[in-house]
């Protein structure tokens, strides 16, 4: 068995690239693996460089560690291409969140739809290019690993520039787990189905292996423990219990990050539960963010993704990064390393990727309801034979039709990114669902001038 070719690109971020590299050097037949860790940034790749070799050393590991700020260097004969960057940083990102709410538009996370998503995705497309070009001549059948956001359109964008690309995200893991948990049974013996676009996957059916279909008793717990704060029964205004804002880890227990208000009354007008966070997801739709009361009726407390952003730093954070060098290696829920362990080893493994919905020979419709030229989110098998996308069918066509609705938005953010199309940018935040809802077409056309503006240094396609 050949010890496989491994680059993370972007190793440079604080947390998630020692995350990802804790997860693969935890599985034995990886421990060998040669490890590649690529930013174009030298201070901070030295800074991760440094933690994960001492982490090699504490655990007398025969894995290789190559360190570079060379493109070519890096990408040369990788089997797999793990990219986790945040292109212009926290500095891109302030101008994401806080121009949008200068006009109104409050994103608690903005990094998936609206004006912030749109605008990271234009950076990040630039960047993919890039790579994806520099693959193409180096590594061309290598398979991308995609964690970046905006997943959907990032990985719709390196699809169409030709490489084989997987995106991955946790929400359909950790929101499984949750829903089970709240409505009292063993997640060991629950299967589910799940499909529909990243941030917003759609769970169809949950089943027990004893008790048969238990969906409609999820979803009794989910309403009985969060009420429609505008109903006759409903609680109002905001939760007085004292909840803690998390930065990296996102427990099942945690009733902040899992405050569902707004998940739960999308399933009871729509149905069906879906994976993003309650905070983030109340960005893609128009119902929530509309003015302060909604906000207050709805969020418990802010999750403000750019503030903990900024907090990275600081000495929890880092103290977290040390006991994860200093702890037995254990890998966590996230499916980059299973997916290389699966291909190395011909271990079989169901997984959740986000993926073409036509598949990856073009020839197929996964979800048969939404554009075929969209990226979607749905099962997957891996074995030796890489990712094979399953077939999921229909969606509820309800649920379909709140995907459209985004899937509108990412459509034309990858034209606008990929042609370096102006007017295709201006036309995908105009169809974004919360800021049609709040802005008139001008004030939208006003806010994104700006924003080309404020980052015009990490938009080259647009200069």
């Amino acid at each position: 068995m050949r010890s496989p070719n491994v680059v993370i690109v972007g190793a440079g971020g604080y947390v998630f690239p020692l995350r990802l590299t804790v997860d693969i050097l935890s599985l034995r037949e990886l421990q060998g693996c040669n490890l590649t860790l690529f930013d174009i940034h030298a201070g901070r790749l030295g800074r991760t460089a440094q933690r994960v070799k001492q982490l090699v050393a504490n655990n007398k590991l025969p894995a290789r560690i190559t360190v570079t700020t060379n493109r070519t260097k890096a990408l040369k004969n990788a089997d797999f291409v793990i990219v986790a960057f945040q292109v212009g940083g926290v500095e891109a990102y302030e101008h994401d969140v806080e121009i949008p709410r200068k006009y109104g538009v409050d994103q608690c996370v903005g990094d998936t739809l609206g004006p912030g998503g749109v605008f990271r995705a234009l950076r990040s497309i630039a960047a993919l290019r890039e790579i994806c070009e520099t693959m193409s001549e180096v590594c061309p059948n290598a398979l991308l690993i995609q964690y970046a956001n905006p997943m959907a359109m990032n990985c719709w964008a390196t699809s169409l520039l030709g490489i084989s690309t997987v995106g991955l995200c946790h929400s359909v893991q950790g929101t499984s787990r949750m829903l089970v948990k709240r409505a009292g049974f063993v997640y060991e013996d629950v299967s589910f189905r799940c499909a529909g676009i990243n941030h917003q996957a759609w769970f169809t059916q949950f089943n027990d292996g004893v008790k048969g279909d238990i969906y409609p008793k999820i979803k009794a717990a989910m309403l009985a423990q969060n009420p429609s704060p505008f109903s006759s029964v409903g609680a109002s205004g905001r939760t007085s219990k004292s909840l803690v804002q998390r930065g990296m880890d996102h427990s099942i227990n945690d009733e902040h990050y899992y405050f569902e208000r707004v998940r739960t009354e999308i399933m009871r007008t729509f149905g069906y539960f879906h994976t993003e966070s309650s905070h983030h997801g109340s960005e893609y739709v128009p119902w929530f963010r509309k003015n302060a009361e909604l906000v207050d009726a709805y969020i418990a407390k802010r999750w403000d993704y750019f503030q903990i952003s900024k907090s990275y730093q600081n000495n929890e954070q880092q103290d977290y990064l040390d006991k994860l060098i200093a702890s037995p290696l254990k890998a966590s829920e996230e499916y980059g390393a299973q997916i290389i362990h699966s291909v190395v080893t011909d271990t079989k493994r169901v997984i959740y990727g986000n993926v073409p919905n036509a598949g990856y020979e073009g020839g197929s419709h996964l979800i048969s309801n939404l554009p075929k030229e969209a990226c979607v989110e749905l099962a997957c098998l891996v074995d030796r034979n890489g990712i094979q996308p399953t077939a999921h069918g229909p969606l509820p066509p309800q649920c379909a039709a709140i995907n459209r609705t985004n899937i509108n938005v990412q459509e034309m953010a990858v034209l606008g990114a990929l042609n370096g199309d102006r007017d295709a940018v201006h036309q995908a935040i105009a169809l974004d669902p919360l800021t049609g809802a709040l802005l008139s077409l001008p004030k939208i056309h006003d806010m994104v001038e700006e924003l080309f503006a404020a980052e015009a240094a990490w938009l080259p396609q647009f200069n």
